[in-house]
């Protein structure tokens, strides 16, 4: 049986028990359905099923305190218990999502997921906690920011904001409210830093990671396009005739770190390259099946492959 799984997450005081509370008293997100509301984190309010629509007898709250709790086969058992069609959760802000995803019983689908964040501390938070901001914000569908104030310094904030979210996910849509009723959504245009419209698309130094990551997002438009750019050549267990291109990446902070390729396709000789090798290709991409993303991805067929110095810095950020 499938469950759709309504994922409010955000830090303490950040707005998720009143959303989660007026969605509850609606008859549009409450028509009686039974209701495995989870609560991993108490604030200063507190919920009153009385208050939601039907008289909240649909609405089973059960409050998790500790995140080693999230098992699946505690949650299997709350949905056993409480005969629930679906499940809401109130995340602690504290706790990283992952925990809560590997905790997920078989047939639970996460329909939605919602970060809130508290306007005037979000600068704050990010500066403290940049791990645990990222983690709320690489998943969410729709990121709030309530709260909000009106002042001569708010397209500033709003700027900084969005390249935050940004950095985190590219495709979460965002709101500011400045009241109940006040809200405007996010229409800042994100170009990218290179002509896609060039005979040959030039990918420079500080561009990598946004290239890389766009290019995985929208593959069909970099299909037949001709690029250049530098990375490293990871020639180690790999087809004959081919190399993994790419650099290592750090999204958020240092622990993230990752190295980020592409799969190369060269008639010449690696012979006398070492593993790791700093090299700038010119290639043209094709869109196609390949057995080592066991799916359809970006293949760089290098017309001209030659060594380089390493790029400053080495690790590429957005």
């Amino acid at each position: 049986m499938e469950i759709p799984v309504y994922l409010f997450t955000g830090f303490l005081g950040s707005g998720k028990t009143k959303f989660i509370q007026d969605a509850l008293e609606g008859e549009d997100f409450n028509e009686g359905e039974e209701t495995l509301l989870l609560v991993c984190e108490e604030g200063e309010l507190e919920y009153d099923p009385e208050k939601f629509y039907g008289g909240g007898s649909n609405v089973h709250i059960h409050v998790v305190d500790d995140e080693e709790d999230l098992t699946k086969e505690y949650l299997a058992d709350l949905i056993e218990k409480t005969a629930s069609e679906r499940v809401i959760v109130e995340y602690n802000g504290m706790w990283g999502l992952d925990s809560f995803y590997n905790s997920m019983p078989d047939g639970w689908m996460v329909y939605q997921e919602m970060t809130f964040i508290e306007a005037p501390t979000f600068l704050m938070y990010n500066q403290n906690m940049r791990q645990q901001v990222y983690d709320k914000l690489k998943t969410a569908e729709l990121v709030v920011f309530n709260r909000c104030v009106r002042n001569d310094d708010f397209s500033d904030w709003q700027l900084s904001v969005h390249k935050i979210c940004r950095v985190a996910n590219r495709k979460s849509q965002i709101i500011y409210e400045f009241a109940e009723d006040d809200i405007i959504m996010d229409d800042i245009q994100d170009p990218l830093p290179y002509d896609m419209n060039a005979p040959v698309i030039d990918i420079g130094e500080d561009m990598f990671a946004e290239w890389y990551r766009d290019i995985n997002e929208n593959q069909d438009n970099y299909d037949g396009k001709e690029i250049r750019v530098k990375g490293r050549a990871v020639i180690d267990r790999v087809p004959p005739g081919t190399f993994i291109f790419g650099r290592h990446v750090m999204t958020c902070c240092v622990q993230d770190i990752q190295f980020a390729g592409l799969l190369c396709k060269w008639e010449g000789s690696t012979a006398d390259w070492k593993n790791g090798e700093w090299v700038k290709i010119r290639a043209t991409v094709k869109v196609e099946y390949t057995p080592v993303y066991e799916e359809e991805g970006p293949v760089l067929y290098c017309k001209a492959v030659g060594k380089v110095p390493p790029a400053d810095p080495e690790v590429a950020t957005f």
